[in-house]
């Protein structure tokens, strides 16, 4: 990887009209690549969005993996899993402060841009941002910092939901 990066703006339109493999963030007009995830990574996600599906209509929730949240004008995260209300209307392209996101950490993020990015989600308005460390301690972000994440079930606010993340764990392949 070269020592300096050259940042060419690129029109929000163009961003929302491609495809990223995986996708990318779109902040301040340039696209940021997304690091590529692993097994742990997967392995996580995919037990992360399987809680939360087979609980989907008990409480009235919808929930995805790598979805577009337009956190504020020109800024659009992707997420590893995002759940919605399902009251709202099914947007493309989340506008609406999802109920929850998670990132699972993979070993090429870092930890100063993991903090802008949850920053980003914070300020949307997102009540519960999660960061699960495959192999390590995991997180909950609030008021920009890093708390422990509790070992017992907590309500997820303005839902039905709770995390349980002794459920989720048993979901691991």
């Amino acid at each position: 990887m070269a020592a300096t990066t050259e940042v060419t703006h690129v029109p929000v339109e163009v961003y929302l009209n491609s495809s990223y493999e995986p996708d990318a963030e779109y902040v301040n007009g340039a696209i940021e690549e997304r690091p590529m995830g692993e097994w742990d990574h997967a392995d996580w996600q995919a037990a992360i969005l399987d809680f939360f599906r087979s609980r989907r209509h008990e409480w009235n929730i919808r929930a995805a993996a790598e979805l577009r949240v337009q956190v504020a004008g020109d800024h659009f995260r992707v997420p590893d899993v995002t759940v919605t209300d399902r009251a709202l209307p099914v947007e493309q392209v989340i506008t609406h402060p999802p109920i929850a996101v998670f990132e699972i950490l993979s070993p090429e993020d870092t930890l100063a841009r993991m903090m802008v990015k949850l920053g980003d989600y914070e300020r949307m308005g997102i009540q519960t941002i999660l960061v699960i460390d495959p192999n390590g301690p995991n997180y909950r972000y609030k008021a920009g910092c890093l708390e422990p994440l509790p070992a017992a079930a907590f309500d997820l606010p303005g839902s039905a939901c709770r995390f349980d993340l002794a459920e989720i764990e048993k979901l691991l392949d």
